[in-house]
């Protein structure tokens, strides 16, 4: 495991790699956390190990404000998130092992996903948004942001979300501004989208709703099972694995 840093625009975001047992050259999956979220989280790191398992490399990296990556996490948004994500793709480019690139992320870091591949859909092999939260742009414009309440017009310089998370007001004003369906749309190479039915901060509807508006996609359900996977994280574990090796069986024969 390599541990280190990537810069983008000054800004210092927290990496590790990963690399399969033996690998000289490889694909690479980009494993990016939620809201709130690092790359310690178990749903992370157990996906990140069956990454390497399937035979790919695992670049964990945390966003603006969270983990030890710079920045405060008040002042993170999703303009932040995409700006460091495409630093990060840039640099997995770079490597010179990479044959292949992916990105697979966890609730915010799902939607960040789904931003991403419309916006670099030349750029990558395919993708696995996990609990997808992107209803947040969605919300925002309605003025709720992750059950909390606030003026979709007249919107605060703070407050705290769920009484807990200090955020500005600027991570709403960004929010209402994206439409995810757009860059959906852009994005026709295959998606993989694994939500548990039970979730408590993303409905399961909006994993459905992505994997029909998506024109090639699959949608793994989680029954009985929440946000992070609690319950049945080696059904996630299995999915990944099982799409990932599908993926390199396809490129075999190409």
């Amino acid at each position: 495991m390599k541990e280190y840093y990537i810069s983008d625009d000054g800004i210092k975001l927290h990496a590790k790699l990963d690399m399969p047992e033996g690998a000289e050259k490889c694909p690479l999956v980009i494993v990016v956390h939620g809201y709130t979220g690092d790359m310690e989280e178990e749903h992370i790191v157990k996906t990140a190990e069956t990454v390497t398992e399937a035979g790919f490399a695992a670049l964990r990296v945390e966003m603006y404000g969270h983990g030890k990556s710079d920045g405060n996490f008040k002042d993170h948004t999703l303009y932040k998130w995409v700006s460091n994500m495409l630093t990060v793709v840039e640099h997995a480019r770079s490597l010179d092992f990479v044959t292949d690139l992916y990105l697979c992320g966890h609730s915010q870091g799902g939607l960040l996903v789904m931003l991403i591949a419309g916006m670099c859909p030349d750029r990558l092999k395919a993708i696995i948004p996990m609990s997808p939260a992107w209803m947040i742009p969605e919300y925002a414009r309605s003025g709720e942001i992750l059950g909390t309440k606030v003026d979709p017009v007249n919107i605060p310089d703070e407050f705290y979300q769920e009484d807990v998370n200090l955020l500005s007001g600027n991570y709403i004003r960004v929010a209402q501004t994206i439409h995810v369906e757009d860059e959906i749309a852009r994005y026709n190479k295959p998606v993989l989208i694994i939500h548990g039915d039970m979730d408590e901060a993303v409905p399961y509807e909006y994993g459905k709703k992505a994997a029909e508006m998506y024109k090639n996609a699959k949608l793994i359900t989680i029954k009985g099972d929440n946000h992070c996977y609690n319950h049945h994280l080696d059904l996630v574990t299995s999915a990944v694995k099982e799409f990932l090796e599908s993926q390199s069986d396809a490129s075999s024969n190409n």
